[in-house]
């Protein structure tokens, strides 16, 4: 029998919430209540303004109830396990395999069981008022919420209002996929048992990450991917991550097109057809080929901009495409604007537009020149990234066809990593590293390690690449031997230091 799609019921907590209609004014409302728009009411209200969040399914939003959290959940056990079996001596400890359930009940701890009364909790205790319901624009500075009950308000803003409503699935044109009950990302990492046999529709960081972990927990998997594997990142990786999870036993089918897809009744086997008319069966479908802005039903068409694109921002995250004058009054952050579509980053862009609201507010000097404190810049130059596969991908900044695309003179050094610390780590330690450097200043532009555990090196090459650290000074920057960040000072030999 398939896997039920979601069997896990969500529990918004209303304790603590506040009723729309209690709410007339505020300074700042904020539409959504994921991360970016936590971190946006959090930093206003330490600015000194009043902040209203409207929520229309659970505080914490996706990153928490369905995707980083879970899936990480979903992920570290399978690793761990994986790297015990790398080396001798804890390789004869191991004794069974992985206790699936087990997994799945400690993903389940992670997302409070689909109950957001700790945010809640947390969110009323930093001053910010949470309203359930859904909110939308109604004209300048102002938000309509729809209530649980059906009942509407309008609350007005004196400040600002912000959309942070993230993103939505986005299905590929195959026939019959609109009718034929699937998973996306939300259904997988919430699924309450392990299907025996699965499709992955999609390789990008959603469908690798998933299904590696679910070969890994005992399902048959079969990964469908229209090109390579994690196709925006440098082409090594993904061609080190399609080795690896061929090992776990996945079928990989590259450069794939799916043309159609049905299911046997309403629970029975689902079955893709490939373009060369290869048929997949599986127990279940997982389609992970992408999100989009959440901008359809927003009510960004109150004020004049288009509900069929990405809300475009500015380096501040001030809504561009309408005249807000001296004040801007309209943000975007996050997923909604189609920047960098990862938590991290939307939680940095989230930061800096409840700063810049606050400080507008009360006439102070908006600093918006690259890297001030009201501007966002890693957005355009310093995007960091890991995919937790086994291997992991990690990078930040551009890759060599973007550097080339931005017109820079590069030089790239490209390294196997095989230090004494990557050799102690794993026994056959297999990994991979690239640095981008902007010849003419003689700086790191972008930089992507491959390997297992490397998402902790991610870091390192994020300060060196913001700090436009000098390569004559990051020499000076001595590893620790023996660490797998040796790799840095062979990346620096290999350069020619």
């Amino acid at each position: 029998m398939p896997t039920p799609s979601h069997t896990h019921d969500l529990h918004p907590s209303d304790e603590r919430t506040t009723a729309a209609a209690d709410v007339t004014e505020t300074d700042v409302v904020v539409i959504g209540g994921g991360p970016v728009g936590e971190n946006v009411a959090a930093r206003a209200v330490r600015g000194g303004l009043s902040a209203v969040i409207v929520e229309t399914e659970l505080l914490g939003g996706e990153c928490s109830y369905w995707a980083c959290m879970p899936s990480k959940a979903l992920i570290r056990p399978t690793q761990a396990l994986a790297a015990a079996r790398r080396l001798p001596g804890a390789r004869e400890a191991v004794t069974g395999s992985v206790d699936a359930a087990a997994v799945l009940a400690r993903r389940d701890s992670f997302t409070s069981g689909w109950d957001d009364g700790g945010q809640v909790e947390w969110a009323v205790g930093a001053d910010i008022t949470v309203v359930r319901g859904h909110g939308r624009l109604a004209g300048e500075k102002r938000v309509e919420v729809t209530a649980p009950d059906g009942s509407t308000t309008t609350i007005a803003a004196r400040r600002a209002v912000v959309v942070a409503t993230g993103s939505t699935p986005s299905l590929p044109p195959v026939d019959g996929l609109g009718s034929t009950p699937h998973w996306g990302s939300r259904e997988a990492t919430s699924a309450a048992r392990v299907p025996g046999s699965l499709l992955v529709l999609g390789a990008g960081v959603v469908g690798c990450e998933l299904a590696q972990a679910f070969a890994r927990l005992g399902s048959r998997v079969t990964l469908v991917a229209s090109s390579t594997l994690l196709s925006k990142n440098e082409a090594r990786a993904g061609e080190l991550v399609a080795d690896a999870v061929r090992e776990d036993g996945v079928d990989v089918r590259l450069h794939a097109k799916a043309a159609s897809v049905g299911r046997q009744g309403e629970d029975g086997p689902v079955t893709l057809v490939l373009a060369d008319g290869t048929e997949l069966t599986a127990d279940e479908l997982l389609v992970a080929t992408g999100r989009r802005p959440a901008v359809g039903d927003v009510g960004l068409d109150s004020v004049g901009l288009p509900t069929d694109a990405a809300l475009a921002v500015d380096t501040t995250g001030a809504a561009t495409g309408l005249d807000q004058g001296p004040e801007p009054w309209l943000y975007g952050a996050g997923d909604v604007t189609g920047d960098a579509p990862l938590t991290h980053m939307g939680k940095y862009v989230a930061r800096a537009v409840g700063d810049v609201i606050a400080a507008r507010a009360k006439g102070e000097r908006v600093h918006d020149g690259a890297w001030g404190a009201h501007a966002t810049t890693a957005q355009q130059r310093a995007v960091t990234q890991v995919t937790f596969t086994d291997p992991e991908v990690t990078s930040v900044g551009l890759t060599a066809a973007a550097a080339g695309e931005a017109g820079l003179r590069t030089r790239v050094v490209d390294l196997d990593i095989a230090v004494a610390g990557s050799a102690l780590h794993a026994d056959g330690y297999t990994g991979w590293a690239r640095m981008v450097v902007d010849e003419d200043r003689r700086v790191v532009v972008g930089v992507t390690f491959v390997g297992p555990d490397t998402a902790e090196l991610l870091h390192s090459a994020t300060v060196a690449v913001v700090g436009e650290v000098p390569l004559e000074r990051l020499w000076h920057a001595v590893p620790s031997y023996p660490t797998i960040s040796e790799v840095w000072l062979r990346l620096l030999e290999a350069y020619g230091l």
